[in-house]
């Protein structure tokens, strides 16, 4: 791994958190991920199912977490098992995880070669009653592929049907949403990366440039800061392309005159940042894009001062659109009569500003919490309105990541990132 060490302490309080909400005489199981195929022997970059990375620390393949909190022997309430590793193993793929290690990562006691995890499962499995089961219930999940959690959950609930089965997923939605000092701390450090990389393409652009050749500037900058890269696939969107949200291709040449959409960001050791900032190609802009971009801007402002404890999201969106809708109303884009006659279930409003303002932020771009619940403190959110006008060839979105706080208003993570309109012209014209 690129990052460095992270204290223990975060894994043996979220497995204590954790364990305080499991039933009694229940055990849990967490699966990595699998390494994904392509074809030949070519594989994507392993990527940590972020569950176990929350519980244990652990980075790496082919690793199982057991929970079993009331387990009569003590050293079996908190199991690792992981894949054995060998001298050939470590020639040919590099250091895995010893026992040693994996203690000095998870605070785990008790580690086990992946070979006994069979012989060892028989026995906590007739002494238990109920199984945690991890299965992805994030509301914008749509997941095509069985994964290795999967077949997991498959094996022992045909191996073992005559236990009671409970999800993980619930009690993982509450104690994720709510994020710990270190956490904290390590979000800010993807977003100090992101700063970085922010800052040098601000140097970097200028008419003829290509939007690939940004992507690139940013990646570079973000890996020799300890990162391995996006945590999303990063959107640079020149012209008319920032009017469709999710424009991944990056391959459109960035024309004097026309603005730079960038939803990009930098992960640093598995949490994420999320950044929207929009940039004159030229280094100027005209009247009326300033004019959008400082209605867009003043959205963003007064949203983020709604974002306290107590605040229920969807309450919050509505509020969030009276806004954009008088700022509309400013910008000659929507009339009274627009407003008047609205559906309510797709407000005027969204003609020009049709997603979501804000979203649970942390071991995922989108990451777990249950939207019908309260906002509470230490809670992080991205706050990124936007404005899209397909006919005047552009779209602005700015967006930072905040932490809600016990009083006041929100912490924000990225105000030190440039976002005033006369800022970015003064640092691509210095």
């Amino acid at each position: 791994m690129k990052y460095s060490p992270i204290n223990a302490s975060l894994f043996i309080k979220n497995r204590k958190n954790f364990a305080a909400k499991m039933k009694p005489s229940s055990l849990a199981v967490f699966n990595s991920n699998d390494v994904y195929p392509i074809s030949a022997d070519s594989t994507l970059p392993f990527q940590q199912h972020r569950d176990i990375f929350y519980l244990s620390g652990v980075d790496q393949e082919e690793s199982i977490l057991v929970l079993f909190p009331d387990c009569p022997k003590e050293k079996h309430r908190e199991i690792l098992f992981l894949k054995e590793t060998n001298d050939h193993i470590a020639v040919w793929e590099g250091e895995k995880l010893t026992k040693e290690k994996a203690f000095e990562t998870s605070g785990i006691k008790t580690v086990y070669w992946l070979q006994d995890m069979e012989k060892i499962m028989f026995e906590l499995m007739t002494q238990c009653d109920t199984v945690y089961i991890n299965t992805n219930e994030h509301y914008r999940a749509n997941v095509e592929t069985e994964t290795r959690e999967d077949r997991y959950t498959k094996w022992l609930k045909g191996k073992y049907p005559s236990h009671s089965v409970a999800k993980s997923a619930p009690i993982l939605q509450r104690l994720r949403s709510v994020k710990d000092p270190i956490e904290i701390d390590l979000i800010q450090q993807a977003c100090n990366i992101t700063e970085k990389g922010f800052r040098r393409i601000l140097n970097f652009v200028k008419p003829g440039v290509w939007e690939y050749e940004i992507e690139a500037e940013l990646m570079h900058e973000f890996l020799r800061n300890r990162s391995k890269g996006f945590p999303y696939t990063p959107i640079i969107a020149s012209g008319n392309n920032a009017n469709v949200l999710h424009y991944i291709e990056n391959n459109k040449e960035c024309k004097a005159g026309d603005l730079i959409l960038f939803d990009t960001a930098a992960e640093y050791a598995n949490y994420a940042s999320d950044l929207s900032r929009t940039i004159p190609v030229s280094g100027r802009y005209t009247d009326r894009q300033k004019a959008v971009y400082n209605a867009v801007l003043k959205v963003k402002n007064e949203a983020t001062k709604l974002l306290v404890p107590g605040t229920i999201w969807a309450d919050y969106h509505v509020e969030v659109g009276k806004l954009m809708t008088s700022e509309l109303l400013g910008l000659g884009l929507l009339d009274k009569a627009d407003v008047q006659n609205e559906n309510p279930d797709w407000p005027a409003y969204k003609k020009y500003f049709m997603h979501g303002t804000s979203h649970h932020m942390g071991l995922d771009t989108h990451d777990y919490g249950i939207l019908t619940e309260p906002m509470q403190a230490n809670m992080v959110f991205t706050v990124e309105p936007g404005i899209y006008i397909p006919k005047e060839g552009f779209g602005i979105r700015l967006e930072d990541d905040v932490v809600i706080q016990k009083t006041g208003e929100p912490f924000n993570l990225m105000g030190n990132i440039p976002i005033e309109a006369e800022e970015i012209e003064e640092i691509m014209n210095s």
